[in-house]
């Protein structure tokens, strides 16, 4: 049975964190993360968890504890945002290397200069190439449950990655709504305790976690890790069923589609925005427009076939990025033109950039996409540079 709750979506993380049974949290606050580990410090201060909470200096000794906690064998939680993640930046790639399963949540929000502690994507764009898998989730009721999953996800030994679990700040980190706390016996029955693995280190088997490869060998790490990191998608699927069969919910795995089949005009979204954009295209179908949304909820690895398959009958497809990727585009642009061409998918396409630094994304905006998509599709949108093909949601003033 599960409890329902009205929480924020930094509480239902603590609670996914409370169900899975965590050995260590390493916490450092940091806006908006901070009341995730701030619950779950009361969580252990009353006796509810059997977990060592630490409370350390900084991020960056935050994810050296997880590292320390993670290579023999303790399963571990973490969290971060913002300039705190890029602090740790020097440490993701030795947990991934080393190939332990730690979870982190990652409270997105604006990076400085100027200062700004709202909520974008930006922070996560940075470490995309740190080996880690990368979710993003739309609700409350995601959050939670994607805890759960991303430490099914992590310890599975056909991937054995660490997981960083995205979610919007202050837009839901800091919202309260109802959300389902599944009954812990049946997160025990579903969850198992992490095993030691060979890899990690045991009193009567000491070894080294950071040895030296150099170019003898050093391509072969990086391939096999890369390899083993692209079966996460795959295994995603399989872990997100199983939940569904457990607990009656499924999130869909690598990507959402809806009222896709028959669009014309698809958005791709990720993260909180996806909410927004579903009520404009149901408002959109009642108007007789053939509109879809394409929610991206996992972007390492990239589900490029999958994307793909649900654009590909598309006349015109936009893409919508809380970041931007100076000098460039939008990143999640980036990746769905790559899929898009690996594929043999010719729609157009059309990146709108918006929310930088907590910008509210209305409705009024989103519609507004699907009808610049319209012009694209009709052949008028985009100019002879290709530039338009950017464009920037929500802006007030000349940049």
């Amino acid at each position: 049975m599960s409890e329902a709750a009205f929480l924020n979506g930094n509480e239902a993380i603590a609670y996914g964190v409370k169900l899975c049974r965590p050995d260590v949290i390493a916490a450092y606050p940091i806006t908006p993360q901070t009341k995730a580990v701030e619950k779950l410090s009361q969580f252990v201060q009353d006796g509810e968890m059997a977990t060592q909470y630490m409370h350390v200096e900084s991020e960056h000794s935050a994810m050296a504890c997880s590292i320390g906690a993670s290579a023999v064998g303790a399963r571990t939680f973490t969290a971060t945002s913002s300039q705190g993640l890029l602090y740790m930046a020097e440490c993701l790639p030795y947990a991934s290397g080393a190939r332990l399963p730690i979870v982190m949540m990652n409270a997105n929000r604006s990076i400085a200069t100027p200062w700004n502690i709202y909520g974008d994507q930006m922070d996560v764009m940075f470490v995309l190439n740190a080996g880690w898998v990368q979710l993003f989730v739309e609700n409350g009721q995601e959050a939670l449950d994607m805890v759960i999953q991303s430490y099914r996800l992590a310890e599975d030994t056909r991937v054995m990655a660490p997981v960083m679990l995205n979610i919007d700040g202050f837009v839901l980190t800091h919202t309260y709504e109802k959300v389902l706390i599944p009954d812990q016996a049946d997160v025990d029955a579903w969850l198992p305790r992490l095993q030691v693995q060979e890899h990690m280190m045991q009193d009567n088997n000491p070894m080294s976690m950071c040895i030296t490869a150099g170019n003898a060998h050093n391509m072969e790490f990086k391939v096999r890790q890369h390899q083993d990191l692209l079966r996460a998608e795959a295994l995603l699927e399989e872990v997100d069923a199983s939940f569904a069969a457990a607990f009656g919910r499924s999130w869909k795995g690598a990507v959402d589609a809806y009222r896709c089949d028959d669009a014309e005009l698809i958005l791709l979204t990720t993260g909180s925005v996806s909410g927004t954009a579903r009520v404009v295209v149901d408002e959109l179908r009642a108007a007789g427009r053939r509109v879809g949304l394409l929610k991206l909820r996992l972007v390492r690895p990239f589900p490029a076939a999958r994307v793909a398959e649900v654009l590909r009958g598309a006349r015109a497809v936009g893409v919508f990025d809380k970041n931007i990727s100076f000098g460039y585009e939008g990143t999640i642009y980036t990746n769905v033109n790559s899929a898009l061409l690996q594929h043999g998918c010719t729609a157009p396409t059309m990146n709108f950039i918006g929310g930088l630094g907590g910008r509210d994304v209305s409705r009024g905006d989103l519609v507004a996409a699907f009808d610049r998509l319209q012009l694209l599709a009709d052949g008028a949108g985009a100019g002879a540079s290709g530039i338009d093909r950017v464009q920037y949601l929500g802006m007030r003033c000349e940049a």
